[in-house]
């Protein structure tokens, strides 16, 4: 497992947060079901490669949503505290999303 990719860092999430995140992942795990079921029943590939489309459209809002609050909480955070090597883990971090 690469080193850099799991901290054992934990977030307290407001409620709200949390319930906004797991809706959006189980709208997108509901959309990859769906994908594989048209896989499955030998759906035309435009018409897959358009959900797939959709799938990647709802990850990358889930990852600047995310992206957006950790900034907000996590960072804003970690710099008042004189941690600034936040900012370097957010650069990384910005850097592995743009590939």
């Amino acid at each position: 497992m690469d080193e850099n990719c799991c901290h054992m860092k934990t977030k307290e999430r407001t409620t709200e947060e949390y319930k906004d995140l797991i809706n959006r992942l189980n709208r997108i795990e509901g959309q990859v079901r769906g994908i594989k079921g048209m896989v499955e029943k030998d759906a035309y590939c435009v018409d897959i490669l358009t959900q797939v489309a959709a799938v990647n459209a709802a990850l990358n809002s889930f990852s600047r949503m995310l992206l957006a609050n950790h900034i907000r909480t996590c960072v804003v955070e970690d710099i008042k505290a004189d941690k600034e090597e936040s900012v370097e883990e957010l650069v990384a971090t910005i850097q592995k999303l743009m590939k």
